[in-house]
């Protein structure tokens, strides 16, 4: 009996199939291989960044803290102002000066000079939230002035530099945070 081409070819294919799908067939002596995926994918530098600093904001200046109850006769005046880096980073998210042309064009803000200023501080009656319970809204509101020396450099198509002394930008800031109300203990009573 003769074995057509067409069933050879097809006994090769699930032949190969089965080899190399039983598990065993990527495993060398250095452990798993994974083909053409082992070789390292290059991720942009601007897309680097804006990841890490999307964390960073996340991390640090994004959540709303919820502290405990305020108490009689006690300060309830929000003492945390913004810090610089938080300012920087409204300001560059503001005005951008990152991810310029390199030798092309070119700013640098020199000589950085922060003033803060609290316009508003006030809390929200009580009210309950959902996953958090009964709490008060905290709110402070501050006017940040930054105040710099801004150098633009631009190479091309003639080299020059652009230095403005007395530049000043206006930033907002918001924080709020939630006091919580009430028993903040919700322990039981019961003696054991």
């Amino acid at each position: 009996m003769m074995v057509s081409p067409r069933h050879l070819l097809l006994a090769l294919l699930v032949a190969a199939g089965t080899i190399t799908q039983s598990g065993c067939f990527w495993l060398t002596q250095q452990g798993p291989n994974l083909g053409p995926l082992a070789f390292p994918i290059p991720v942009p530098v601007g897309i680097q960044k804006n990841k890490e600093d999307q964390y960073w904001n996340y991390e640090r200046y994004e959540r709303t803290p919820i502290l405990g109850a305020l108490q009689p006769g006690g300060p309830c005046e929000a003492l945390d102002e913004p810090s610089d880096d938080e300012v920087m980073r409204a300001l560059e998210k503001a005005r951008p000066v990152q991810g310029n042309w390199p030798f092309l064009y070119e700013v640098q803000r020199n000589h950085v000079r922060i003033s803060k200023c609290k316009i508003a501080d006030y809390i929200d009656p009580p009210r309950h939230l959902p996953l958090v319970g009964p709490t008060q809204l905290h709110h402070a509101h501050y006017k940040c002035t930054v105040y710099f020396q801004e150098v633009k450099r631009v190479g091309w198509p003639v080299p020059h530099t652009l230095v403005d002394d007395d530049t000043q930008e206006v930033i907002y800031i918001d924080h709020d945070h939630l006091h919580m109300v009430g028993d903040v203990d919700p322990g039981c009573d019961a003696n054991f």
